[in-house]
């Protein structure tokens, strides 16, 4: 049973990863992205850890991370807004926090949250 899950998750991501297309496609003025994330969880270590992931133009044009807690379902953190938005305005820099909306049963729905600082490098 688990295994048909895992078979059915990975072809929806690959289903997603080639429906957002390539940042080269999607971003042609971007050379580089650079998303540097906290993941912060509720309880005595708050902070769960600490994660860089840099995006080529070669990369799929997705930015929707998972959450880190075991057990979650649906959640995540979604910085494709904040990307296009910083792509739009030209912007090299932002910085924010993302609470995660999925659902852990016996927990409540802010189990995670992240806070994130996005660089991006033009051509």
């Amino acid at each position: 049973m688990k295994r048909n899950d895992y078979a059915i998750k990975m072809e929806l991501k690959k289903r997603n990863n080639l429906a957002a297309g390539l940042v080269s496609d999607r971003f042609p003025s971007v050379s580089d992205i650079v998303i540097n994330m906290t993941y912060f969880q509720k309880g005595e270590k708050p902070v769960l850890m600490l994660r860089t992931v840099n995006i080529a133009p070669a990369s799929y044009a997705l930015f929707k991370m998972d959450c880190m807690i075991r057990g979650c379902d649906g959640g995540g953190f979604d910085l494709t807004s904040v990307v296009s938005d910083m792509v739009k305005t030209h912007k090299k820099v932002r910085k924010g926090a993302l609470e995660c909306c999925g659902n852990i049963e016996n927990l409540h729905s802010d189990h995670a949250s992240i806070k994130y600082e996005t660089v991006i490098k033009y051509k």
